[in-house]
């Protein structure tokens, strides 16, 4: 059994988004159940509970980079010293480094190596010398508008892992809890109003109106959030909503996606953790960041918002245009009949075809 070190270093939804990637990892380099490979999983915190129920995900280390994380912490020889000396310890040998079109695996490739890792694959636009022993060039070795989980997948495809068969390519999780006792036994639709950044941000009155719409329509609503989102989630649950602001870690709220019917959410990593369970999404999609990298991946998919806006591909945090108009168009009623497609079984399933490429060696 090898020990591979796969990276992903940023947020939980882009984590999740790794699954396949991490189960062909796991799989070894057999088409036909031969050795597996012990998988130490790195990322940052904000990725560090995700990983942990990612199926093939052997091991978590979790380490806040510098060139990733917002805000960053500083770059200093003891926080480098800390990753080096983990990798080496662990009897790391190979490494497949995943990361988005605007990120590098140069920076970590360096540590590797000083850690004494023998093989690193990444895709990196910038020459990579000695750092990659696979270097995919992206827009050339394979296409840059595709989901993320099959641009991470066709890095550790390159690097030589293959899915084993019957493997379907979707995102999975390891386990997830029966959460009946919290949400109850009648059916239900999930309503998450928070978002990382206020660019991917539907407004909160506008959730508000769309809880009591889909109530008006028959549904149970159940509305979801962090800690910090307790203000929100309870203007949002109104009176007769299930509020559970505050009350689920991230295998809990898997359990809550689970069990619905049908998520309503933004952007953000429980539109993503949704898909790993299965469970259709109607996503308020802002266009900061293209919808076919980023959409829920492999779940029928309700695509809101105006992907044609000013700010599209922009990357903003904060809407660079007055009146937010790429979801602020989208109407309380658009998002309830997104909703009723999604639960008569109307809406396409979010899947994309991609042509990979061989990988050159440099």
């Amino acid at each position: 059994m090898g020990r591979v070190l796969v990276a992903r270093l940023d947020s939980m939804g882009d984590v999740l988004l790794t699954g396949p990637a991490v189960r062909a990892v796991a799989n070894g380099r057999s088409q036909h159940g031969g050795s597996t490979n012990h998988v130490v999983m790195l990322c940052g915190r904000q990725g560090e509970a995700a990983a942990a129920m990612l199926q093939g995900a052997a091991e978590v280390y979790s380490w806040d980079s510098p060139w990733i994380m917002n805000p960053a912490p500083r770059m200093t020889g003891p926080h480098a010293d800390r990753l080096i000396e983990y990798v080496r310890n662990s009897r790391i040998t190979e490494a497949v480094i995943l990361t988005s079109f605007h990120q590098s695996p140069l920076p970590l490739a360096l540590l590797l190596r000083l850690a004494g890792v023998e093989r690193i694959t990444g895709a990196s636009t910038d020459y990579a010398g000695s750092l990659l022993d696979v270097r995919l060039k992206p827009g050339e070795d394979f296409p840059e508008d595709q989901p993320e989980a099959e641009r991470a997948l066709g890095i550790a495809e390159a690097a030589g892992f293959r899915l084993p068969p019957g493997d379907d390519g979707k995102l999975h999780l390891n386990s997830v809890p029966d959460v009946t006792d919290l949400v109850g036994a009648e059916p239900y639709v999930v309503v998450h109003p928070g978002a990382a950044v206020p660019a991917r941000a539907w407004p909160p009155l506008h959730h508000a109106a769309a809880v009591e719409l889909l109530q008006g329509a028959g549904y149970r609503v159940v509305v979801t959030g962090g800690p910090g989102e307790k203000s929100l989630t309870a203007t949002v649950a109104g009176p007769s909503a299930l509020d559970l602001g505050g009350r689920t870690d991230l295998p809990t709220m898997a359990g809550v996606m689970a069990g619905a019917d049908a998520v309503v959410s933004g952007n953000t990593g429980p539109a993503h953790l949704a898909a790993a369970v299965g469970t259709p999404v109607a996503c308020l999609f802002s266009p900061v960041v293209p919808a076919i990298r980023w959409a829920p991946y492999g779940v029928p998919l309700e695509l809101l918002g105006d992907q044609n806006a000013p700010c599209r591909m922009s990357r903003a945090r904060i809407c660079p245009v007055p009146g937010h108009p790429c979801l602020d168009s989208v109407s309380p009623e658009e998002v309830v009949a997104a909703v009723e497609r999604l639960i008569s079984g109307v809406s396409s399933f979010s899947t994309h075809v991609s042509t990979r490429r061989k990988a050159r060696n440099r």
